[in-house]
């Protein structure tokens, strides 16, 4: 059974900062691209970003870009968010996913797996 489980939201005010964690199992993590999307409420669930198999390539939202930073651990089973200068517009429930695709997807119908989410919340 796949589980991706999220781990390091919280409560933070803006221009802060904050890791996000997803630890993977019951696959094989060496093989899938993973990426963070995100959920503000009343708003649909959008790409925030993603990184390929071998963490060879990373891409990102325009909204983050520069400013926050994926990576992972394949020896960990694990992908990271490091979220510098965090904004209000920031906060939503944080997912990490995981995809089979040749090219590492920004839409999430195109994932294959779900954690349960992660709640970042930066006030101003």
């Amino acid at each position: 059974q796949v589980q991706l489980v999220e781990s390091g939201g919280g409560l933070v005010q803006a221009g802060g900062s904050l890791r996000l964690s997803c630890a993977a199992s019951g696959l094989t993590f060496n093989r899938y691209n993973m990426g963070w999307f995100r959920q503000a409420p009343g708003r649909e669930r959008e790409f925030v970003a993603t990184i390929s198999a071998t963490g060879s390539r990373r891409y990102y939202a325009d909204s983050v870009k520069g400013r926050f930073t994926i990576s992972r651990d394949n020896a960990k089973n694990t992908v990271y968010l490091e979220m510098n200068r965090l904004k209000p517009e920031d906060t939503a429930l944080y997912y990490c996913a995981a995809d089979l695709g040749l090219v590492p997807s920004r839409l999430p119908h195109e994932n294959d797996y779900w954690g349960q989410g992660t709640q970042v919340t930066v006030s101003s």
